[in-house]
């Protein structure tokens, strides 16, 4: 069956948004989301699309991007190009790093574009991360609402001065603003009709992790033993099975070497 073609907005406003094949992390670490904050940068130094908003998950990213005299495909195709070309070269791995082609809906008008803003910097608070938005660093929303915080990629005075043209007024409204519950629908992970995982995130992990090595009366450092393979061998099978941790995550939970956990199936 054909591809259907992607819907062209008016507006030339996009919320973009990529993820990993078969929903595997694409970011193991800090330089690697570091990276790819780069990558945003270095492929627009002649400045012909804008990006106003962006949040790095572990596994997906969220983009509000108007392509200017640019095309949304070929900005897109030039990101995940060098951001695949460094993360394979990294850990030595070959293959597709994104699922597929990346997902994209028009933002055809002020109020919905706001709303994006709104629903890409709340990623984090909804997925548990964290509690408040400027906790997360791997958004642009402290960029949004610290003066000191300033980043060339991100154009923040247009979409502050839908607010107020005084921008320490309009970034006390950004902020009100950001916070106000909003039901409307946005592309994310959930569209893909794939099973949710019971343990969503680290903090969780760690928390089932406690309480199911108290449940065997034992601690993390007791999982090194050779008289607890059986049992250290269920737990990686358990978050393997049930979380959406990379083998990294998971090591690094446990305090094992990664070889380990990559052989358990």
């Amino acid at each position: 069956m054909p591809r259907q073609g992607r819907q062209l907005s008016e507006s030339k406003i996009y919320h973009v948004m990529i993820r990993g094949n078969a929903r595997k992390n694409i970011f193991l670490d800090d330089e690697d989301k570091n990276r790819f904050i780069e990558i945003l940068s270095e492929k627009n130094k002649e400045r012909k699309f804008v990006i106003y908003a962006y949040c790095l998950m572990d596994n997906h990213v969220h983009l509000l991007i108007n392509e200017g005299s640019d095309e949304i495909g070929r900005i897109m195709k030039r990101i995940n190009i060098s951001y695949a070309y460094y993360f394979n070269k990294k850990y030595v791995r070959t293959g597709h790093l994104f699922q597929d082609r990346f997902k994209s809906e028009g933002i055809e008008n002020d109020a919905y574009l706001l709303s994006a803003v709104r629903y890409i910097h709340n990623n984090p608070v909804k997925a548990g991360i964290v509690k408040n938005m400027e906790e997360y660093k791997w958004s642009s929303y402290t960029i949004y609402t610290e003066t000191e915080n300033q980043n060339s990629s991100i154009d923040k005075r247009f979409i502050l001065e839908m607010f107020s043209d005084d921008i320490e007024k309009s970034t006390k409204l950004f902020i009100d603003y950001s916070k106000i519950q909003d039901d409307r629908q946005f592309i994310d992970l959930q569209e893909e009709n794939v099973e949710e995982k019971a343990i969503q995130t680290e903090n969780q992990a760690k928390e089932w992790l406690m309480h199911y090595l108290v449940k065997h009366n034992i601690n993390t450092g007791d999982l090194k033993n050779r008289q607890q393979e059986d049992l250290r061998r269920e737990i990686i099978s358990i978050l393997k099975e049930n979380s959406n941790l990379s083998i990294r995550q998971i090591a690094k939970l446990l305090d094992i070497d990664r070889n380990i956990v990559q052989r358990i199936k």
